[in-house]
Order: structure tokens, then C-alpha cells, then sequence
């Protein structure tokens, strides 16, 4: 019977197509701009707005760092959708820091400078951006090719920049609460998991904006 389950699972997984994780993926986003034009966000909607773009962001990265520990705990292979799960959380990445520029800031460099410099929290939520700019530019096939051996090691860098964002959103708030722990915990975890001894760790896996072709 647990064998049965597991390949419907599997079946399942493999029959899930890249256009409708996106599909998926994009759906929050929608919904949260379609609150915000409605006027469904609440007395601060561009806070809002900025601050949920930016947990989706953190979210994909979390469940793109999943990955590899549900396939060998769970026994469940998503490998081929790590690299949608990856550009989906850049996506989202660009989308908050797009309204917090242009919609919050205006497009004005000198205040968003004093922005940064005045709040560490800003710097630390770029420091996450800047890193995944390169990984994002770099998951695609050419790139493994073009970039051999080094890429493997440049894609390691995501998880520096899911630690960032999980740092960046708990500054954020500012307070203790559940919520910035549990996903700093679960970024921790999933770090603990790569920091395992070789022989513990399973085969090494593409990380979270890898291509899986």
C-alpha cells in the first residue's frame, strides 16, 4: 500500500509541468496587487504590499532548499522543479525591491542611499538581492556548460541569500515574535543539513536556481 502511494506521488510529480508552477507560483502575487488596487490592504497598503512580495520571496527560496532533504528523508524528488522554485523566489525578489524603489521611494536615489545607510535591515535585504542576481542570470544550460566546475560553486552562494532574507525580514519586524523564527529556523535547519559530514549528507544536488535538464 506504501509503495503504491509513493509512485502515485512520484507519477504525480512527474506529470506536473514547468508553465504550471509558474502559474502557481505567480498567484500570491496577483492576488496581493489585486488587494492593493482594490484598496484591500488595510491603512498601510504599500507596506503591505512590499512586505508580502518579500516573504514569497523568502518562502521560495525556502522550499527550493527543501528539495534535496525531502528526497532523502521523504524519498520524494522534486529536483526537476528547483530550478522554476529558484527563479520564482527572484522574481518575487525583484517585484519587492521594484515597489520599494519606485513606489515607496520614488525612483529617488539619494533618499533610497540614506535608506540604506540609515537601516541596516535595507542593507542586509539587498546583500540577499545582489546574490541572487548572478544565480538568477546563471540557471539555464548554457551557463552549466559555459561555466564548468565553478558554477556548481557559485550557485552555493543561495544559501548566504536565504539566510540574508530571513535576517532581513526578523530585523524587520523587529521583535520576536513566531513568525521571523520559524522561517529562521527552517533556513537554519536546511543549512545544519548541508554542514552534515559527507558521509552523511546525500549525493550532492544543484541548489535552489539550478537548471534540471
Amino acid at each position: 500500500m506504501a509503495n503504491s502511494a509513493h509512485s502515485a506521488v512520484a507519477a504525480g510529480v512527474q506529470r506536473f509541468s514547468y508553465p504550471a508552477v509558474y502559474v502557481l507560483g505567480f498567484i500570491p502575487a496577483v492576488w496581493t496587487f489585486h488587494l492593493a488596487v482594490t484598496d484591500q490592504l488595510g491603512a498601510d497598503p504599500l507596506k503591505v504590499l512590499e512586505r508580502s512580495l518579500g516573504l514569497w520571496a523568502l518562502r521560495f527560496l525556502i522550499v527550493g532548499l527543501a528539495i534535496t532533504p525531502l528526497r532523502r528523508f521523504a524519498n520524494v524528488n522534486f529536483i526537476r522543479y528547483r530550478r522554476p522554485i529558484g527563479l520564482l523566489a527572484f522574481a518575487y525578489a525583484v517585484l519587492h525591491v521594484t515597489v520599494y524603489m519606485w513606489l515607496d521611494q520614488g525612483l529617488d536615489a539619494g533618499a533610497i542611499w540614506k535608506d540604506i545607510v540609515k537601516r541596516p535591515y535595507i542593507t542586509v535585504g539587498l546583500l540577499s538581492f545582489l546574490v541572487l542576481l548572478p544565480l538568477a542570470a546563471t540557471s539555464n544550460s548554457f551557463s552549466i556548460r559555459r561555466l564548468g566546475p565553478a558554477w556548481q560553486r557559485l550557485h552555493r552562494w543561495v544559501y548566504l541569500a536565504a539566510a540574508a532574507a530571513a535576517l532581513h525580514f526578523a530585523m524587520l519586524v523587529k521583535s520576536l515574535t513566531a513568525e521571523p523564527l520559524i522561517y529562521a529556523g527552517l533556513v537554519c535547519g536546511l543549512l545544519a543539513i548541508r554542514l552534515l559530514p559527507k558521509q552523511a549528507r546525500p549525493v550532492r544536488q544543484r541548489p535552489v536556481l539550478a537548471a534540471t535538464d
